[in-house]
Formats: C-alpha cells, sequence, structure tokens
C-alpha cells in the first residue's frame, strides 16, 4: 500500500473517532449540568438553614470564580462593583478625607486640597468620633467610610476630636465629587531634575503628569525621575499613553496575547511631547501591572533607565464583563508582553494557607540570578531580562537599619499604632514653632521618649539613644508632613532616599539617555546598610 493511500485511509477513520468524541465530551457535559440541577435542588430543600434561591445561586457562582485558582479574578456584587471603580477611577462622592484605624481610633491621615474637608479646615491628624447622629467608637475604616460619602449635593455632619482641643467639635459637610490625584506632588530636585511620583494610573493620570512635566521642564529640568515604587497599577489606557509622551509615533508599547485570536499589539499613536529628555523610572517589588508595561517598554526601547529592585510582576490582562442585577465579573483574558517579547508575569503558585507566592522569589536578584534568567535584546542590542517583572538595569536596595536601629524599631512594632498617635500630636504641637528647614534636636528626641513612656511604651534609655538616627527619620518624617506637606518631606527625605540619591547621581554624569545607559553596565551596587 503506498504512503498516499495509507493517509487517505487514516483520515477516514478519524472522521468518526471524532464524531465519537464529540458526543462523549455533549454527554459529559449534561452530565455535569444535571449534577449541579440535583446538588442545588437538595441544598435548597434539605439543608438544615434556609438559604434562598438567590442567594443559593450566587454562592454557586462564587463557588466557580473561586475555582479558577486566579487571585485577579473576582465576582463583583453592586457593591463590591462602586468601590472598584472608586478606587480605579479615582472619583467618588464625599468630602475629600483619607482615614485610617490607628488602634481602634479613626484618624485622618490626609485632607485632600479643594475639597470640603480642607475648606472646613479638618487637619490630619484630627480624629473622627462620630457621623450624623451616630457614635464611631467601635466602627471599622469601611463604615466611616461608607458613612462619608455619598451622592455629590446631598449633606452629612461629623464630629471631629483635635489634640489640644478640650471638647470634639461638629461640622456640616455638603458632599462633592472628590478627585484623587495621581500625582500627589512634583518637585525638581538638585540637578536640575524634575522628580514625579505617580501613585497609580486613575482617569487623570496623563493629564497631571503633562501639566507637571511641561511645568518643570520649563523651569529648566534637564532630567526626569519617574517613581513607580509602590504604584500597584490601573487603567491600561493611561499607562500606554504616558509612555507615548517619551516614545516616538508608531513604536510598539506592549501587546496582549489571549487564549484565542491573534494578539493585539499597541503602538504609540501621537508624537512625543519629551522625545530627548533622559529618564530614570524607579521600581520596586510593588510595581505592578500598568506601571510595568511602562517601565517595560521604556527598557525595551532604550528610553529610560530602570533603577531600583525588581518589579512585582503581574502581567495579566482583566476584563470587566457587567452582568444582571448590578454584578460583574472581573475575569484574567490575557497576558501582558513587552515590545521585545518578555512576559511580565511571574509565576506563582498557591501554598498551602491559601496565599500566592512566588515560585523564584527575588527582588534583589544577584547576577548569577539574573543570568539564569531569559535573555532578549533592547532596540540597540541590550541585555534585557525575561522571566517575569522587570528586572532594573541597575539594582539599588532600599537603605537597611544597623543592628541597634532593627532592635529599637522591633522594641516599638507591638505599640505601633500608638506610636503614630504621639508622633502625629508632637508633630501638631511643633508645626507653627518650626521652619521647613528644621533638624531634629536632642530635646525633640527626648520629648518624644516622654510621651511615650506616659503612653505606657517604655524604652531602655540605651536602646534608645543608640537607635537615635531611627528615631531622627521617625521625627523628621511625620514633622515634616503634618506642619508642611508631602513636597517639603520629600525634599527633605531625598537625601535618606538611596535609590533616589543613586537616580539623581547618575543624571548628574549623563546627560542624554545615550550616556545615562552607557553607565548601567559600570554601576556599581548603592550601599544598602548603615554601621
Amino acid at each position: 500500500m503506498s504512503r498516499q493511500r495509507t493517509l487517505a485511509l487514516a483520515a477516514l477513520i478519524a472522521v468518526p473517532l471524532a464524531a465519537g468524541a464529540f458526543v462523549v465530551q455533549e454527554r459529559a457535559t449534561l452530565n455535569s449540568a444535571r449534577l449541579f440541577d440535583q446538588v442545588l435542588a437538595i441544598v435548597n430543600d434539605r439543608f438544615v438553614d434556609s438559604v434562598g434561591a438567590g442567594a443559593l445561586y450566587e454562592k454557586a457562582a462564587r463557588g466557580l470564580v473561586a475555582e479558577l485558582k486566579d487571585p485577579y479574578s473576582e465576582l463583583f456584587t453592586p457593591k463590591d462593583l462602586e468601590r472598584f471603580n472608586t478606587e480605579t477611577g479615582g472619583f467618588y462622592g464625599g468630602i475629600g478625607m483619607l482615614i485610617e484605624d490607628q488602634n481602634g481610633t479613626i484618624i485622618i491621615s490626609k485632607v485632600y486640597p479643594n475639597t470640603p474637608a480642607e475648606e472646613a479646615g479638618i487637619r490630619e491628624g484630627d480624629r473622627i468620633v462620630g457621623v450624623d447622629t451616630a457614635s464611631t467608637a467601635g466602627w471599622k475604616v469601611d463604615q466611616v467610610s461608607a458613612g462619608l460619602k455619598g451622592v455629590p449635593g446631598s449633606r452629612v455632619k461629623a464630629r471631629f476630636a483635635r489634640p489640644g482641643v478640650a471638647q470634639p467639635f461638629e461640622v456640616e459637610f455638603t458632599r462633592r465629587t472628590i478627585r484623587i490625584p495621581a500625582i500627589p506632588y512634583a518637585i525638581m530636585l538638585e540637578g536640575k531634575t524634575a522628580y514625579i511620583p505617580l501613585q497609580q494610573f486613575n482617569e487623570t493620570t496623563t493629564k497631571e503628569f503633562a501639566e507637571n512635566l511641561r511645568r518643570l521642564t520649563a523651569e529648566g529640568a534637564t532630567g526626569l525621575v519617574i517613581d513607580l515604587r509602590r504604584n500597584t497599577g490601573g487603567f491600561l489606557d493611561q499607562a500606554l499613553e504616558l509612555t507615548n509622551f517619551f516614545l516616538p509615533r508608531g513604536r510598539e508599547l506592549a501587546t496582549v496575547r489571549g487564549r484565542v485570536g491573534p494578539p493585539e499589539r499597541y503602538v504609540a499613536e501621537v508624537d512625543p511631547i519629551a522625545p530627548r529628555i533622559p529618564i530614570v523610572v524607579l521600581t520596586d517589588g510593588y510595581t505592578a501591572s500598568a506601571s510595568e508595561i511602562v517601565a517595560g517598554a521604556l527598557q525595551d526601547h532604550d528610553r529610560a533607565l530602570i533603577l531600583g529592585t525588581t518589579s512585582f510582576g503581574k502581567g495579566l490582562v482583566q476584563s470587566v464583563y457587567r452582568l444582571d442585577g448590578g454584578y460583574a465579573i472581573k475575569l484574567t483574558t490575557g497576558k501582558w508582553y513587552t515590545p521585545a517579547g518578555r512576559s511580565i508575569q511571574k509565576e506563582r503558585v498557591m501554598d498551602a494557607a491559601g496565599n500566592y507566592v512566588e515560585v523564584h522569589p527575588d527582588s534583589l536578584e544577584s547576577e548569577k540570578d539574573r543570568l539564569a534568567r531569559p535573555q532578549f535584546k533592547s532596540a540597540s542590542g541590550r541585555v534585557v531580562y525575561g522571566g517575569g517583572a522587570i528586572t532594573p538595569d541597575i539594582i539599588v536596595p532600599y537603605d537597611t537599619l544597623t543592628t541597634a536601629e532593627q532592635k529599637l524599631a522591633r522594641a516599638l512594632v507591638p505599640r505601633s499604632q500608638d506610636v503614630y498617635i504621639v508622633l502625629d500630636e508632637y508633630a501638631f504641637g511643633l508645626k507653627t514653632s518650626l521652619q521647613p528647614d528644621f533638624t531634629v534636636t536632642p530635646a525633640m528626641r527626648d520629648e518624644f521618649h516622654k510621651r511615650l513612656g506616659t503612653k505606657g511604651i517604655t524604652i531602655d534609655r540605651g536602646e534608645w539613644d543608640a537607635g537615635r538616627r531611627y528615631v531622627d527619620r521617625l521625627l523628621s518624617d511625620r514633622i515634616a508632613r503634618r506642619a508642611f506637606g508631602d513636597s517639603t518631606w520629600k525634599r527633605r527625605d531625598a537625601a535618606e532616599d538611596v535609590q533616589l540619591t543613586r537616580a539623581l547621581e547618575l543624571l548628574k554624569k549623563g546627560r542624554t539617555t545615550a550616556e545615562l545607559l552607557a553607565m548601567a553596565g559600570t554601576a556599581t551596587p548603592a550601599p544598602a546598610r548603615r554601621d
């Protein structure tokens, strides 16, 4: 029998086999559907506690999503969906405060500018003790937040306690649409370097970024640091548009590959607004998703030097599908790839406790570890590393504490909430008596120690003095934030931020992008420890 005839015969035999397989698959599907119906009916009729049919279907839907074993897929109730839209969109109806729980006390940690809260004179450090006619004693942050938020134009009363003021006071607010800024401040640092910390990718990110970049460029900025540390992502279109600020029209920005269909390729659609300014992008283990798309594209196209520690590695695409009754499902539908073809997703598995952990966790990556990863080439032929996440061109770890400072920090941790309450009260007390360039004095350190003792936090004086640099950092940071705001705090903090300090040093030496990237191969790691 010829080879051609044998192949034809095999094809004829395969037809009924395939048809039979389809019948088996269809029968299995019907059996599974019947199993679900039977379980649902028995639970509905016989379970010891009454469960409504609607609740049963919702539980079944949640179970289905949970069994996908994907930490990013989620079924949203209408309330969950509202919260998700608020967190990613950057807008909500309220009075304009960021609140946090400090040892059971709800404290104002930030007052947003041009909001009802700012206009009413609410301060960071104030405590919320009541909402409308109810006391907030025992309330969680979510409960207080829900009470303060509402339809713009509606009214809400809140009662506040303020350190140094004997009696609580009440304010009636008219809620407004509150915009959470993606960029809390943008400043010029030494060497004419623009510094833009980017907290999230919400609906106004690119507008805020462009305004700040143009302002700082007009002021004479010759270099740029984009701080993506602790930026966990947000809207894709904003990340792509921001990347396009620095890359020419037509340049690939990222690619999505799903289970079916061809890859979806995203390219720069307009001319860049800053095509030549040298850039350092700061990343860390919390830099994720949309932030990694920006860092990966700028690295692959040799447009920026990436510095810091390896990013989180969240390279999965989620799509949100609206469902009946106000529900929605957020489902992973694809994976992100950088222009060089690197997958951003870092491999993770579920541990015994149900947590997703990295298969190969290492945010600092030794040279040996880095060389073991898949290698790709940037536009100019530089080696960039795959295997998930974005590996910096220069790895610079966060500054670490000395042995004495670590010992003091461990002693404070069990009472950390009380420590920060004491810090807040002391910071506000000093607000009117200090200038922005203040220095922490021994007297301030002594007073802090005394106030902790009054609160029942006893620290051995020898340990306190040995860890004084840590104490000074706590005092300097909290007083500067509370008295003068985030931008003043960052100007003071810049010298203590070893990653930012290294970025500024490199931008002083590298006046062009090519010069900056050339130093990546010769730069030595910054010291990570003080002794």
